[in-house]
């Protein structure tokens, strides 16, 4: 099935028509851009801190740390690079995981001791990068994703999962080949896990960073724990226990590290695994009556949306001093399509089963509704990478209607990093550069290549990865 390329729509009539004629249309009316641009305005914490503008960037799991957990050239690179996007919401940069059995990769960065004055030269990286071509750091707020990759571990190789789960999925055990080695933690091994987030939580808080995310997002540790309704025991069954996590690591951290801002990036929602069909490779979705239900899916069909734990999540997020929230969708590994939208799927993946705009106005429209109902919380929103061309005028858009706080950033400061400030300064972004959805960025890691974006970025590809990526790709 082929779709429409987002570049080729070249008006507002003409984006109008195709949302009517895909049954769906923003939850906000439509504007150009203009020389006072809402995504210059600043925005004022409940704690008095005042961050610069309206561009944050997500948090990406890097493949490029050495064996042991700490930056490269390659890191540092990326990271000065998120310091001269002019965004002044940096939501990590990068997951780093809090344990070594907990990455995600065998590359991913690690925050204990050893790795922690290397986490201070990256940061400082960024902060000086930012100040050379800025000015001042005064309103730039810099945080930690805080990880453990649960169920998706690969610690030690890049082909081996090593997953440490809460409870048997069937269908995800099968998938993934990991019937034999999954291990299910014990609520004793979760309360130690929960000491290696506050641990890290102090540590990001004497290294510089404003805040720590604890992540739940992705079908990671933390989003597993708000499905786990089959899991015995004081971290299962009720809303109350599946939050315990989030409740227990956010005591320790204002006990230990009261200085520490905490955010969480939460998948606002999850939706049934899909798969590609064995002829067009088109994704479908999984048919099994095993399946457990997702978070943020209805109990009867986990083909949509039901909000109501997510409103739940949220009102605790409130009720804990929670204000910085980063809302997402899905997960990479096995319905990337909802949670990362693409005209070109990664190697191993599947082809898109809908337009991907589709799966952008699902992301506006849910954090649209979310943000209407917690107005006092900070909220980034995702999936705004896809729209390309159309980036600035539905972000501006979206910012106006308050629809959103933040436009969250990802792929597209890969191949243009500096894409923020050019919209900043209304000047027109170089179309080369535009993040394309090609997903060589997600392709070449899966093949235990470094990140980056590999057609658009001379760094990447006139490196030796580039010829091994291609041959990769190109292999029967």
């Amino acid at each position: 099935m082929k779709y429409k390329s987002i570049a080729t729509i070249k008006t507002t009539e003409a984006l109008h028509t195709k949302l009517r004629n895909l049954g769906m249309d923003l939850p906000f009316p439509l504007l150009d851009a203009t020389e006072s641009s809402p995504l210059a305005e600043s925005f004022t914490l409940k704690n008095g801190f005042v961050i610069g503008n309206r561009f944050c960037i997500h948090p990406m799991e890097g493949w490029d740390g050495t064996s042991d957990g700490k930056p490269t050239t390659h890191t540092t690179r990326r990271w000065r690079n998120f310091g001269v996007s002019g965004a002044k919401l940096i939501w990590g940069g990068e997951a780093v995981t809090v344990s070594h059995a907990g990455r995600a990769n065998p590359n991913q960065l690690l925050i204990n001791q050893e790795t922690a004055p290397h986490l201070q030269k990256l940061l400082r990286e960024l902060i000086d990068s930012h100040k050379q071509n800025y000015g001042t750091t005064d309103d730039l707020l810099v945080g930690l994703q805080l990880t453990h990759s649960g169920r998706f571990s690969k610690p030690n190789r890049s082909d081996k999962f090593e997953p440490k789960t809460l409870y048997r999925h069937p269908y995800l055990e099968e998938k993934f080949h990991t019937q034999q080695s999954a291990h299910i933690l014990s609520d004793e091994e979760i309360e130690a896990i929960i000491q290696q987030f506050i641990h890290a939580a102090i540590l990001a808080e004497q290294i510089g960073f404003q805040f720590a995310d604890i992540k739940h997002c992705h079908g990671y540790l933390g989003h597993e724990f708000l499905s786990a309704r089959t899991r015995p025991g004081r971290f299962g069954g009720s809303f109350a226990n599946r939050t315990r996590f989030l409740r227990e690591i956010v005591a320790g951290i204002r006990q230990l590290a009261p200085s520490l801002s905490i955010g969480v990036r939460l998948s606002a929602f999850d939706l049934i695994a899909f798969s590609p069909h064995p002829d067009t490779k088109i994704g479908c979705p999984v048919q099994t009556n095993g399946y457990l239900q997702p978070f943020g899916a209805a109990e009867q069909d986990f083909l949509q949306i039901d909000l109501t734990e997510t409103r739940q999540f949220l009102q605790l997020c409130e009720d804990l001093g929670i204000q910085l929230i980063n809302l997402t969708a899905g997960s990479p590994y096995y319905n990337p399509h909802i949670q990362r939208p693409a005209m070109f799927p990664p190697s191993d993946g599947y082809k898109p089963p809908e337009d991907p705009i589709l799966g952008v106005l699902r992301q506006i429209g849910v954090t649209a509704a979310l943000k209407a109902e917690f107005p006092n919380l900070a909220i980034v929103g995702t999936g705004y990478s896809y729209l390309q061309e159309w980036l600035p005028t539905v972000a501006i858009s979206a910012v106006t209607a308050k629809a959103v706080d933040f436009v969250g950033l990802g792929r597209m400061v890969l191949s243009y990093p500096e894409y923020p400030s050019v919209i900043l300064k209304d000047q027109k972004p170089d179309k080369k550069r535009l993040c394309r959805t090609f997903s060589d960025c997600t392709t070449a890691p899966r093949c235990g290549l470094i990140s980056g974006c590999y057609p658009l970025d001379h760094y990447y590809r006139d490196s030796p990865e580039f010829e091994e990526l291609q041959k990769y790709k190109h292999a029967d």
